[in-house]
């Protein structure tokens, strides 16, 4: 088998729009949030007004990271220290993080074999926890039933926070991602949807809770020079009794954004061909599971899972090394020990440990395969053949 000697963690170079615009703003040394000239708009408030005209949302904050997007969320939906939030078991360490970081417990709720939030579960917590929150983390791209995790939330007064940083440019039922809750919260670290390298976006409908969430980032006084923002009356009962936290983007990460958010749609429907050629070869592969995407689901094929029931670790590990020697980098979710970006929660320490065995027995023979957009598709053939083989040579007479 001939090796794969592509990098599975290089990305597109930016543009040249997107260099250009860097330049500009480097050249004019006005890199800080708040530093324009009189009548100047910002590349901070282009981005925002920008990306609240994409995501189809009344309101948009560009924030310094994904994570500090979901911390701002947090507390601008009112949660305080030692509150219940709900959230996936199956997500990435910022996720629990992020409600740690603001003093709150995290509640984990199990996920299902196609690696959406089970509703079963998530409706048992709600009723045991107290919990009146919910952060769900549309994990890798994997979009809930919608309707039905609504319907549950509404049976219990349950606010809805979206995490979207792999849904970025998503739909359900025809409906953006990130549009079905209180607040969205969106990333632009380097292997999301668009890169500054680091970044974060918060959208919103409701006025109040946007106008919190500007003057906690750092607004000083300034918030009229935001992009998506609400009336400046609206901040008049807020401004003087909500902190700062220095949290906003500043003008050099939303210059790059702007051109790249151009290309966006263009890019799903890249990454999407990719996906349905690696998903259409290991769906063929007896002893490997794909998670279902339902018709409804509008989803962006950045990235790629499947699943080898009943696998052991041993043989998980062997796994993921006889692909390492071939070129293909997997992450494996069962390890007890985090690995770079990928953990699960017995490695979130700084949270009470807590029983999920459906969630367990599910990650224990789950693998993740990045598919950046610096792969051409016959790269995306020969990676799908590799996994086959591997799976072959390493796995098969035990686990079929």
């Amino acid at each position: 088998m001939k090796p794969f000697t592509g990098n599975f963690t290089r990305q597109e170079a930016l543009s040249d729009g997107a260099i250009a615009a860097a330049l500009k703003v480097l050249k004019s040394g006005r890199l800080h949030r708040y530093n324009s000239v009189p009548g100047e708009v910002s590349a901070a408030s282009r981005f925002e007004a920008a990306y609240a005209k994409y995501q189809n949302a009344r309101y948009c904050l560009v924030c310094a990271s994904g994570g500090y997007a979901i911390s701002i969320a947090l507390r601008c939906a009112g949660v305080k220290y030692n509150d219940a939030v709900l959230t996936n078991a199956f997500t990435l360490a910022p996720v629990p993080g992020a409600i740690a970081a603001v003093g709150a417990r995290p509640i984990l709720v199990e996920t299902t074999k196609d690696l959406v939030i089970d509703l079963d579960d998530l409706e048992e917590k709600i009723l045991h926890s107290g919990a009146s929150i919910l952060l769900l983390s549309h994990m890798r791209g994997h979009i809930v039933n919608m309707g039905a995790l609504m319907a549950v939330l509404e049976r219990h007064d349950v606010i809805l926070l979206e995490d979207c940083a792999h849904t970025m440019g998503a739909e359900w039922d025809g409906k953006k991602s990130g549009n079905f809750g209180l607040a969205a919260c969106f990333s632009t670290q380097t292997y999301k949807h668009l890169n500054s390298g680091e970044g974060g976006i918060l959208t919103s409908n409701d006025q109040q809770f946007m106008a919190r969430a500007i003057i906690m980032s750092g607004s000083y006084m300034l918030y009229e020079r935001h992009g998506a923002a609400p009336a400046k009356e609206v901040f008049d009962n807020i401004r003087l009794e909500t902190p700062n936290m220095s949290a906003r983007m500043d003008n050099l990460r939303a210059a790059v954004l702007l051109p790249q958010l151009e290309l966006l749609d263009k890019n799903i429907t890249r990454w999407n061909e990719r996906y349905k050629i690696v998903a259409t070869i290991l769906a063929a592969v007896a002893g490997i599971r794909l998670p279902k995407r339902p018709p409804a689901e509008r989803f962006v094929g950045s990235s790629l899972q499947f699943l080898v029931p009943q696998i052991t670790a041993d043989k998980a590990q062997s796994f993921v090394g006889a692909n390492k020697a071939l070129g293909v980098e997997l992450k494996w979710f069962g390890a007890n020990e985090p690995d770079a970006f990928t953990s699960n929660h017995h490695s979130w320490c700084y949270i009470k440990e807590q029983q999920l065995p459906k969630s367990d027995q599910i990650l224990s023979g789950l693998f993740d395969l990045r598919l950046p957009l610096t792969f051409s598709k016959s790269d995306c053939r020969q990676i799908a053949a590799i996994i086959a083989h591997c799976h072959e040579q390493t796995l098969s007479k035990e686990v079929l």
